[in-house]
């Protein structure tokens, strides 16, 4: 995207909102990937709706036959068209409907995709900073909104507009001065339209942001249910949620009022449009300038036009809600783009170890430093352990080296590359980070698996299974790999799911792993099967290690203590334990620990 083109606008920490041009811009280069089916699409409409004419034309005639003494066979004729035309007009109806579905739906599931693709490229830290339930509401909420419209509004507009065009070309046909009724009716319709595109883009915009508002704190409530419960805090969470929800439903009535006005002026101009058409009518009859049954004809046509106008103009309703909802959706795309777009990647620097971290300094606020000018290497097949109390900085510094926050002084350099100029797809296969929090994805164990490796064979998979120790238990499940597990399936243990996640890290072979006390969720029971199966998926592989557990870091080749955000040692377990400071001591302390308990 070019310096000079409008882009996405944040609207304070929240993600971007697209402007209008922008997200017409967007939506314009979808429709133009189906530019002769949407040619098509008008040229059916468009037979459509003139089949749609000729039986209101022959009813006309027919009033004339009678008026006339006319003979019974004219009448069966033109009752044998107006069978066909409307036989015709259903045809074409359908086709219109099929070819509708096919290019909307088509549309429909591109943006789905890429708003997935958007999502998950945007930085975690940008995520948090927005907060979780923005983005939610926006790949829930909107995309089902954005979905009504394109599914159902926008193929009503286009069946409406060939419709009312067509059938204000049929007024003209029997006398041009029937479109009188045009002049009337229109500065009613355009005043309402206008009075509603005033107020409606505000509204819905109000009525979004606060839907997103009130998702973030139900799902805050969700994440953190232990906390509430063992805090008591259920009652003013729900005051805080109530609160949300009816700021939700204010927002709501006023839309539904603003949909009630533009609705009078609908059945205003209806009112006003029938009475010019009897007007024109009588003075044309009165004249003998037209028949009574061409009469009774632009009466039909202007009764067909009730549904398409009141359509075209409520169908406005659902549009700019779909609009402000796609500008949302398509805020997340673009902004997307400019932050997963790294910089110009230098040349590497030569000898450079594996990952070195110079003078890393980062704070999640001005007033407050979590890290302070760390500098640590990291050679090929080393492991390093990470030890200190909570607090103390440690997570914060793996999110660094995974590139998930970017630091606020300082670099992280893979092979001597800056790791903020290396692609952010290529970076996750260089550098994996597994926590304690893991995720089991809905599917087969296989296609979890192949998350990290979607070529893998089903041989591949059970050698990463056995690796980390879950080749028995699932080979003891009903389907092995091809059992369901996630949320609708098979549940899997804690320690399951955190030997599943060493087993993608396996596949996925990174040149760096990082462990942030991935085996602390295993209770006691599962520790030592956990720190095994840790051990062997980082057999081989340089790795840095979040140590939970104490006899994790004596396993590492050198192991650094940190404290309030600094390194404070650095050494092998036996050299730290010597020189008897903050790690001897600690190491002392969790060892007694362990001798009671054994006595115990």
């Amino acid at each position: 995207m070019s310096a000079s083109a409008p882009q996405a606008k944040p609207t304070g920490n929240k993600l971007a909102i697209a402007d209008f041009t922008v997200t017409m811009g967007y939506l314009g280069r979808e429709m133009r990937r189906h530019t002769w089916q949407l040619v098509l699409l008008a040229v059916v409409m468009t037979a459509g709706a003139g089949l749609g004419l000729v039986t209101p034309r022959s009813l006309g005639t027919i009033v004339d036959i009678a008026n006339d003494g006319g003979e019974a066979s004219q009448i069966w004729r033109l009752s044998a068209i107006m069978a066909a035309s409307a036989v015709g007009a259903a045809l074409l109806a359908g086709l219109g409907v099929m070819l509708a579905a096919s290019i909307f739906e088509s549309i429909l599931a591109n943006l789905r995709e890429a708003m997935i693709d958007a999502s998950l490229r945007l930085q975690l830290t940008r995520v948090e900073t927005a907060g979780s339930g923005d983005l939610v509401s926006r790949a829930t909420a909107d995309v089902s909104t954005v979905s009504e419209a394109i599914g159902s509004a926008v193929p009503t507009l286009l069946t409406a507009a060939f419709t009312v065009g067509v059938t204000f070309l049929g007024l003209a046909t029997l006398d041009w001065r029937f479109l009188i009724v045009l002049v009337v009716i229109l500065p009613v319709y355009v005043n309402g339209i206008r009075m509603y595109l005033q107020r409606a883009p505000g509204l819905y915009a109000a009525v979004r942001a606060s839907t997103a508002d009130r998702a973030h704190h139900v799902l805050g409530a969700i994440r953190g249910l232990e906390s509430v419960h063992a805090f008591r805090l259920s009652e003013s969470l729900n005051r805080r949620i109530d609160s949300h929800s009816w700021e939700v439903v204010r927002w709501e009535m006023r839309a539904s009022v603003l949909q009630s006005r533009l609705g009078a002026r609908v059945n205003l101009g209806e009112f006003i449009g029938m009475t010019t058409i009897l007007i024109v009518g009588f003075a044309l009859v009165d004249a003998d300038s037209l028949t009574i049954g061409a009469v009774t004809a632009a009466m039909l046509f202007f009764l067909l036009l009730f549904d398409p106008i009141g359509q075209l103009l409520f169908v406005v309703d659902d549009l700019q809600s779909g609009a402000v909802a796609l500008g949302r959706i398509v805020g997340v795309i673009e902004e997307s783009k400019t932050t997963a777009v790294p910089t110009a990647a230098g040349s590497p620097e030569p000898q450079a170890p594996l990952l070195e971290l110079r003078a890393i300094t980062h704070g999640y606020s001005v007033d407050h430093t979590v890290l302070h000018d760390i500098s640590l290497t990291l050679s090929p097949g080393e492991h390093v352990a990470v030890v200190g109390s909570s607090g103390a900085g440690k997570t914060t510094l793996a999110s660094i080296v995974a590139g998930i926050h970017r630091p606020s002084e300082g670099r992280t350099l893979l092979e001597g590359v800056d790791i903020t100029t290396i692609d952010p797809t290529e970076l996750s296969r260089s550098i994996a980070l597994v926590t304690q929090e893991v995720h089991v994805f809905a599917g087969t164990l296989g296609d979890d698996l192949r998350m990290a490796a979607p070529e893998a064979t089903d041989e591949a998979l059970w050698s990463a299974l056995d690796v980390v120790g879950a080749g028995n238990w699932v080979r003891g499940l009903s389907d092995g790999v091809k059992t369901v597990v996630g949320q609708e399936g098979h549940q899997l243990t804690p320690m399951q799911s955190q030997q599943l996640a060493l087993a993608r890290l396996v596949l996925l072979d990174p040149k760096v792993a990082i462990l942030d006390e991935a085996t602390a969720d295993a209770g006691s029971v599962g520790a030592g099967v956990l720190e095994e199966s840790a051990q062997a998926a980082l057999r081989g592989r340089s790795a840095l290690i979040i140590a939970h557990r104490l006899s994790q870091a004596a396993r590492a080749d050198r192991i650094v203590f940190m404290e309030r955000g600094r390194i404070v040692e650095v050494g092998t377990h036996t050299e730290l334990v010597s020189l008897g400071g903050r790690y001897g001591d600690l190491w002392k302390a969790w060892s007694r620990g362990r001798a009671g308990t054994n006595t115990n």
